[in-house]
């Protein structure tokens, strides 16, 4: 899997993640202290998020960091 595969299916993950908590992106922006915008570019894979960015999304979705890397399901 190539980066902007990776970057697009880790962002696919933290959209539906967030969905299934029933979070806005408003909602989580506000909780990470983030942009809608920047969220919004996580979301479609658009940057490179750090380890640090990676465990301060799945803290705010409240699931464990490997989750968002199951792209299996």
């Amino acid at each position: 899997m190539n980066y902007d595969e990776l970057a697009k299916n880790f962002g696919f993950k933290v959209k539906m993640s967030r969905m299934k908590k029933g979070m806005s992106q408003t909602v989580l922006a506000n909780i990470l202290n983030w942009q809608e915008s920047y969220l919004s570019d996580v979301e479609r894979g658009k940057v490179n998020v750090t380890l640090k960015t990676i465990s301060k999304i799945a803290d705010a979705l409240g699931i464990k960091e490997e989750k968002l890397f199951n792209f299996e399901d």
